[in-house]
C-alpha cells in the first residue's frame, strides 16, 4: 500500500469511527456531531489532495469510499438504536450502502475498474451529512428531507451502475482488439 497524505487522511477516517461510537454512547449528541464533520473533512481533503497532487492511488480509490461507508453505516446504526431515525429509514440507507460496498469489494477483486466519485455522489454525500445534522439538531423537517436524500442516493446508485458498466465495457472492447 503506497502510504501518502489521501490515504493518512482516510484512515484517519477509519479510526473516527469508534471515536464517534465512544463519544454517541456517552451521550454527548453536539461532539458526536462534530467527530462526524471531522470525518467530512477529511473525505473532501483528501480527495483534493489526492487529484491536485496526483496522489491518487488504486488503495485510495476502495479505501476512502469504504471509509465513508462505514462512517455513515455506524451513524445510522446510532441513530437508529436510539431511536432518532426509523427502522424504515435505516433499512433503505443500510440497502443502499451496503450494496455499494459490496459492489466495490467485488470491482476490485474481480480485477475491474472503479468508478470514481461523481459530482452526484459527492452532492448525495453533503446530502446525508446536511440530514444527520438536521437529525442531531432535531429539526423538524429532518425526517422528510432524509427521505429525499434517501431516494437520490438510489437514483445516485442507478447512475454509479450505468457508468461502471460502461467503463468496464469500454475497457473489454479495448483489451480485446489489443
Amino acid at each position: 500500500m503506497r502510504l501518502n497524505l489521501p490515504n493518512l487522511l482516510t484512515s484517519l477516517r477509519f479510526l473516527l469511527i469508534p471515536v464517534y461510537i465512544g463519544i454517541f454512547v456517552s451521550g454527548h449528541m453536539i461532539p458526536a456531531f462534530l467527530v462526524v464533520v471531522a470525518a467530512g473533512v477529511t473525505d473532501v481533503m483528501d480527495g483534493y489532495i489526492a487529484r491536485k497532487y496526483g496522489q491518487v492511488t488504486t488503495v485510495g480509490e476502495m479505501l476512502d469510499p469504504l471509509a465513508d461507508k462505514l462512517m455513515l453505516i455506524t451513524v445510522i446504526l446510532s441513530l437508529l438504536l436510539t431511536s432518532h431515525i426509523s427502522w424504515w429509514a435505516a433499512g433503505a440507507m443500510f440497502l443502499r450502502d451496503l450494496g455499494m460496498i459490496a459492489g466495490g469489494l467485488m470491482t476490485h477483486f474481480r480485477g475491474k475498474r472503479t468508478v470514481p466519485a461523481n459530482w452526484m455522489g459527492k452532492l448525495t454525500t453533503v446530502m446525508f451529512y446536511f440530514a444527520i445534522m438536521f437529525i442531531f439538531f432535531q429539526a423538524p423537517f429532518a425526517h422528510t428531507y432524509l427521505w429525499i436524500v434517501i431516494a437520490f442516493s438510489f437514483v445516485t446508485s442507478f447512475v454509479y451502475l450505468a457508468s461502471y458498466k460502461e467503463l468496464n465495457r469500454e475497457n473489454n472492447t479495448t483489451t480485446e482488439q489489443v
